[in-house]
């Protein structure tokens, strides 16, 4: 990890649903401002755990988000905290139209002042919903349908922003294009925890990188050092 302070804390983290814990014994951490990704097959326990962080699942052990313990605490607590979560599968609301979307986004902030700024700061890095603001959502491509997901969760200004599977049902061309808007997420101060299936966009786009099978932590390091990793090669990079 850099030298800067843990954000986020977690140790020792139980988590699971009524058949019993998914995720065993989890410690991880994300410093303030940094890209980390955390890696893994399909069942792995990679969306509950980003599900944990946002009080959707009952847990035990710890999570300290800037020093404030996030277990036990109410899910809609949550982002008022300055934490964000884009779950896998997009989840717009296919009849508003895409700046309705994107709006309901300071739902927890809408009193704020600069509104209309962080309006302006969400299209400058999505400019093509600039151009389909009063489309609606539920008529975008995918790809699209992804912007108006992740510029959503951004209107909140997050400290931390949470991203669940962002890749998953995205045709290629479009999967780079949401490498340079990650990058560029990125490049704004915002921490950022990638959960992804799809390892090498994980890898090329985070600096460190945590793997989760059957729920447990088995390997965690730089980017570099995981795509250099024999075992994650062979396992999720197919080489």
């Amino acid at each position: 990890m850099t030298d800067t302070p843990a954000l986020l804390t977690i140790e020792r983290l139980y988590a699971g649903y009524d058949a019993g814990d998914v995720l065993h014994d989890i410690s991880l951490k994300v410093a303030a401002g940094e890209f980390v990704c955390v890696i893994g097959a399909n069942t792995a326990g990679k969306s509950t755990l980003l599900r944990t962080i946002s009080g959707l699942v009952a847990a035990r052990g710890s999570i300290r988000f800037d020093g404030v313990e996030l277990v036990g605490r109410a899910s809609h607590d949550i982002p008022g905290l300055g934490i964000a979560h884009v779950p896998e599968g997009r989840h717009v609301f296919p009849d508003m139209t895409v700046e309705e979307n994107v709006m309901l986004g300071a739902y927890a902030v809408r009193n704020a002042a600069d509104l209309s700024e962080r309006r302006e700061r969400v299209l400058a890095l999505f400019p093509r919903l600039s151009e389909r603001l009063s489309q609606r959502a539920g008529t975008l491509s995918g790809g699209e349908q992804q912007m108006v997901a992740v510029g959503r969760a951004l209107m909140l200004m997050p400290r931390l922003l949470l991203l669940d599977e962002p890749s998953h049902g995205l045709a290629p061309k479009v999967v780079d294009e949401l490498h340079d808007t990650l990058l560029a997420v990125s490049k704004t101060g915002t921490a950022i925890l990638l959960v992804e299936q799809n390892t090498a966009l994980a890898l090329s786009v985070a600096s460190r990188g945590y793997v989760i099978e059957s729920g447990r932590v088995v390997l965690a390091g730089t980017s570099e050092a995981l795509a250099g990793d024999d075992a994650v090669r062979a396992a999720y990079l197919g080489l």
